[in-house]
């Protein structure tokens, strides 16, 4: 597997916010975070070729993880990153180590989407990840 901060500059970064994505879905999530991360994990991979609707691929897609949602393993196509503390600041720092190449962050935390597109990044809402 390759780390997606590695690969070539013309694949986009697709930076994925997995604490509010998977809290987008009022399916129980609650119950198993590792569990519903882990599951958000498996539905990116195969959009690492096609890319999405908005985002054509290939996409180099990396899925940052917090709290009880860490201890989960990257697969191809899907590098998890495991926030430290704030998820946020991850994926700002992400974001932040890549400046030369397309960012598309996916969240809904308005906050973070300020701060990711201060960097030159661009955003899209949780519904762009297909259920």
């Amino acid at each position: 597997m390759t780390d997606p901060t590695q690969s070539r500059l013309d694949v986009p970064l697709l930076v994925v916010d997995g604490a509010n994505v998977v809290g987008s879905v009022p399916d129980g999530w609650w119950r198993d975070r590792r569990g519903a991360a882990e599951r958000l994990r498996d539905r990116l991979a195969p959009l690492a070729s096609p890319g999405l609707d908005a985002l054509p691929g290939p996409l180099a897609i990396v899925l940052v993880v917090e709290g009880r949602a860490r201890g989960i393993e990257s697969i191809p196509d899907v590098t998890v990153v495991e926030a430290p503390a704030s998820g946020d600041d991850t994926i700002v720092e992400v974001v932040g180590r890549h400046p030369d190449r397309r960012r598309v962050v996916v969240t809904a935390d308005r906050e973070l989407r300020a701060r990711v597109t201060a960097l030159g990044a661009e955003t899209l809402g949780p519904s762009s990840i297909p259920r």
